[in-house]
This record gives C-alpha cells, structure tokens and sequence, in this order.
C-alpha cells in the first residue's frame, strides 16, 4: 500500500524532533522513532538523512556518532529479518534496536568517549527503547492508515433503487407463475357436457348417413338415448363397452358393430386430449416454479450485505498492522455481513518481499483482530505470492463434520443404483444427500446420480432446500422417461447452530443418536419425477455436539423382514458402541446381513455422519 507523500513527510519530521529529546545524557527516542518508521515503510533514505540532520543539530559529536551507527545497523538487521521471513515483527525490532543501541553505548564507554552515559542509564535506555519501538509502531501505523472525513471512499451503492428494482422483477415473476398455477386445472373425469359432446359426435358421423336415422332418433320413446349413454359409460370406466350394451344396441341398431367400434375411437380420441391437456398443465406448473425459483433468486439478491468498513475500521486497520508483521501487504481489503450475522471479508493480498507466505499467518491475524474464528473460501491458495491474489474469508463455524459410509450392490448387478452425495456449501451449510433409483444397475445408478448433481447445483448457485427439489423435479418430469424414478433423502445441516432440517422424498427413515438414545424420522411419500408436485416431508431439530445422523437406502429397511423394522434399526443403532461414523456404518451393514442371512437382494447404503464442536 502507497503511503501518501502528506503524511510521509510529518512522519519523517517526527523523525528530527527526536532526535532533540534527551534522557539521562541518552537521546533514546532517536533509534526508536527511527525503527518504528522504518518497519512501517517510510522511506528509509530520506529518514535516515533528516534524522542524521537532525542529529547533528541537536545531539553531541560522540552521541550523533553513536545513534548514526545505530541507525545504520538497525536498518539492515530488520532488512535481514525481513528478507529471512518474510516479515519483522515489531517486538524482534525492538530487541534488535534496544540491543544494537547498548552495544554501541558499551563501545564507547571502552574507548572512554566524552560524556558516556552510565550502566544503570545505559540499561534504562535499553528497556526504553525496547517499549518505544513497540509503541511507535503502531501509532506511526494508524496514522498512516487513518483517512479524515474528507478522504473517505463512498462505501454506500450509488444504485439507491437496486433493491426495489429487484424486488419489484420478484413480484412480477411471482404474479406470473400464478397465473400459470391458476389457469386451469387439471382433469381427472369427463364432466357430463363432454360426454354429451362424444354421444353427438358418435351419432353424428354413423346415423348422419344412415337411411334410418329419422326412426331411430325422430321417436320420442326411443331408448338410444339410454343405450348410447350405457356404452360410454362403461368404455370410461373399463375401457371397453359392456356386453349387454352392445347386445341390447344389436335389437334397435343395423350398424351395431360399427357403432361400437366408433364409440371406443371417439373415447380413445378423448383420453388422447385429456392426456396432452394434462401433460400441458404440467409444463404450466414446471414453468410456475422456475418463476418461483427466479424470484427466490432475486428476492435473495435484494438483500444487500452491509459494509462494515467504516464501523470496524479499527479492527481493518489492526489487520493491516499484523498482517504487515507477517510480511503481507493488503492492496484492498473490505469487510461485510450478511442478513444472520455471518461476517465475510475479502481481501487482496501479496506478500512484501516476493516469497510465499502461509495464509495461515493472515487468518491468524483476522482472527484477532475480529476476536472471531475465520477460515478461507475452499478455494483459495494456501500460500500468498509476490503477486496480488484475490481471498475471500468466512466466520467460521461452530461445528465440524465427519462422514462415513457403507455399501453393498444387489447380488448379480454390476452396479449400484444408490448414491450419495456430501457437500459442505460455503455459507456454512453441510448438505448430506442419498438417492435410490428404481431397480438396480447403471439405469437406476444414472438416474439417482443425475438427481443429486441437479440438487447439488441448485444449492451451490444459492437457491433454498426445497425450491432446489422443486427444480429438479420439473427438470426429471420434462426428461420423461417412464418407469424411471428416484427418491430423494437429503439432510442440510447449519454447522453454525446445530440446525438439522431432513427432507425426503419417497425416502427410508432417518436416525439420530444423542448419546445412548436413537430416535427415528420415517415419511411416507412418492418418489421425485412421479409428478409435478412432490409432496416433500420435512422435519427440523436441533444436533448437538457428538450427535450422530444416520440415512439409509429402503433396500437396508425393506429386508430386515421383522414387522417395524424403524424400531429394529433403533436397537441396532443402540448396541453399536463407537464414535467413528465409518465403523457405525460398516458395523450397522454387517448386522443387516445377519437378518438377510448374508444375501442382498437389493441395493444397500448407509450414510453415518457425527457433528463436533471445534
């Protein structure tokens, strides 16, 4: 970072005011001024030529000797310190400042100079010297990072309306998908007027041409009506007309068979329009989520993270100075948070001698600066270079994860159709994931993979759980293959507070264990690409430290072949003692194959997961 040439120039005047303080016949605030501005970048030669100016004015010859020497050797030992790694810290300059100075002063009482100060004062000089490096540092550092009124960056958005904007294309979306919702309904029976319609479109192409058709519908007792009525009736219900229909339609009707086979052609034409009519209104209600998620999106963008560089300029300012300790030079540097209180910082980084230095050192030094535990995006680099690097930083988290898993394919597959998926987001969220395809080998293996990418993608670009499964539903139920779907298990868990919120989809139960006690989540639905809306179970509790999360797959409940096999898996669960989620996991298969007498006739998998506090 550029100092300004403003206040390099009060720092280096400093510098020769002093060198007119005296102490004890010491001048002590000389070498300390000067290694405190020297470790903070100011312009090494112009100090030392206004010091040494400044020495000569107000100091004796032997002492502007002395302090001159001082000055010099103090430079390139922090020069040295500096060059080996990467960084002095301020308390090694004072040590090397304080002893240089002592040394010199021992010299020259040997060489019997004039007007040496004595031991005691010599010693005194030292600690001095040592506190007012310390001191110096960091005063001369908050000056030079201090920005009056004047000088501040405008940290508010210039786009006052940004927010309402994206608000206002929120609530367009959202008036858009209900009228997509809300057009029509879908139809499950024919309502009396359409199947008045199918009648006259039966009669209508048979009996128009029919040379009888006055006697049969011109009689005003004619049972056709009835007849006619019955057939359709019967077609709708089982798919073809009645015996006692067609034999009673054979006594008043010459075209009988033709009339039978007209009637099943108009129905089957009808369920043809029924079906593409219901598949439209599913494509309606595919395109009402997605203009949900558009606006869940927006709605989320609306909400701005707040600026805190002007509160916590201090704490910035702190950064700065342990950073510059560590060797590292922040180029830009800003802090913000979010709408839960989360802190994220970001931050352009390189270090001040062209070698690497640990990223380490610089969470070290915004963790104290913050007095909060911060850790880098997983992306980062795991070393600052000479080059400037772009970092973004977290709050970190309460708790870590440790996962485990366990599986079997069927006996005779090639593959599994189970998969699982973990996914630690970097919003502090940790995403465990199971989906069984229907059946087993690679067709099911495709399908429950394919489900948990799209999930997985939805969650990372930061859409919500739930508006996540909704997506991938639509996307599963335009892919339209038939007699291929997949259950949905997926339990995101807040590795800040705890929170655990279980979302299932056709899905086998779930099991939690808080110390000796196993409780039990089993939901009853279907699994997704079923239908447009899938009816997602969900349910919210609260993991504390060393709690475990187990999911398994039906094929590990199914074939337990007791009559609540939950209540079975809650035993087994009890009487397994470890906290090691891949030793619960491969311990609970190994049990399961002892109620299936080591066969496995469908897919297996256990995914066993503990939470610790950090």
């Amino acid at each position: 970072m550029k100092k300004s040439a403003g206040k390099q120039m009060i720092t280096i005047a400093g510098g020769v005011l002093a060198c007119s303080m005296q102490m004890m016949g010491c001048y002590p605030l000389a070498p300390a001024y000067f290694a405190a501005a020297f470790l903070e970048g100011v312009s090494g030669v112009w100090l030392t030529a206004a010091m040494y100016i400044g020495m000569l004015y107000f100091m004796p010859l032997t002492a502007t000797v002395k302090y001159a020497v001082a000055l010099l050797v103090t430079a390139g030992a922090i020069k040295l310190v500096e060059w080996a790694n990467e960084g002095c810290p301020a308390f090694l300059a004072a040590i090397l400042t304080a002893i240089t100075t002592m040394i010199l002063s021992f010299c020259g009482g040997l060489l019997e100079w004039k007007d040496q100060p004595e031991v005691l004062a010599v010693f005194l000089e030292g600690i001095f010297i040592f506190g007012a490096v310390i001191l110096l540092n960091r005063g001369i550092h908050f000056f030079m990072e201090w920005q009056g009124r004047g000088n501040r960056i405008e940290q508010e958005p210039v786009d006052r309306g940004k927010e309402e904007r994206l608000s206002g294309y929120a609530e367009s979306f959202q008036g858009l998908s209900q009228i997509f919702m809300n057009m029509s309904k879908k139809k499950e029976q024919y309502t009396a007027e359409e199947l008045g319609q199918m009648q006259n479109e039966l009669t209508g192409r048979l009996c128009a041409n029919c040379d009888c058709c006055a006697i049969c519908w011109e009689q005003e007792s004619t049972p056709l009506y009835g007849i006619l009525s019955n057939m359709i009736t019967s077609i709708l219900n089982v798919g073809i007309p009645a015996k006692e229909s067609e034999e009673e339609l054979s006594h008043y009707c010459k075209h009988s068979k033709d009339m039978v086979e007209e009637a099943v052609r108009v129905f089957e034409k009808a369920s043809l329009n029924r079906a593409w009519y219901n598949r439209l209104l599913e494509n309606r209600q595919t395109i009402a989520e997605q203009l949900d998620a558009m606006a869940y999106i927006m709605k989320d963008c609306a909400k701005e993270e707040k600026l805190l560089d002007t509160q916590e300029k201090k704490a910035l300012a702190e950064i700065r100075y342990r950073a510059k300790e560590s060797g590292i030079v922040i180029e830009e540097m800003h802090l913000y948070e979010n709408q839960e209180g989360r802190l994220r910082l970001t931050a352009g980084l390189r270090s001040k001698m062209g070698g690497c230095v640990s990223v380490k050192s610089f969470l070290a030094a915004v963790s104290h600066a913050l007095g909060k535990d911060i850790r880098a995006a997983a992306d980062c680099r795991s070393f600052i270079s000479k080059e400037r690097t772009d970092f973004l930083f977290y709050e970190d988290t309460k708790y870590r994860s440790v996962q485990g898993i366990a599986r079997l394919k069927k006996d005779g597959a090639q593959i599994s159709g189970d998969n699982f998926s973990f996914l630690e987001l970097e919003r502090g969220d940790l995403l465990l994931g199971l989906s069984d395809g229907m059946g087993s080998g690679s067709a099911a293996c495709k399908e429950s993979e394919m489900v948990l990418d799209l999930v997985e993608r939805f969650l990372e670009a930061g859409f919500s759980v739930e508006t996540a499964i909704r997506m991938m539903n639509s996307a599963m139920v335009m892919k339209g293959e038939s007699d291929l779907y997949s259950t949905v298990d997926l339990c995101m868990v807040n590795l800040y507070d705890g929170a655990a919120d279980f979302y299932k989809i056709g899905a086998a139960g779930s099991f939690i264990r808080h110390g000796q006690e196993v409780t039990s989540f089993a939901p009853d639905s279907l699994p997704v690409g079923v239908g447009t809306n899938p009816e997602i179970e969900h349910k919210k509790i609260t993991l504390k430290n060393g709690d475990f999360v187990v999911m398994v797959t039906d094929g590990v409940l199914e074939y337990l072949h007791v009559p609540n096999p939950e209540e079975t898996m809650q035993e087994i669960i009890e009487s397994i003692n470890t906290n090691h989620p891949g030793i619960l996991a491969k311990k609970i298969l190994e049990r399961v194959l002892l109620f299936t007498g080591g066969k496995v006739s469908d897919d297996m998998t256990i995914l066993a997961t503990c939470i610790w506090e950090k």
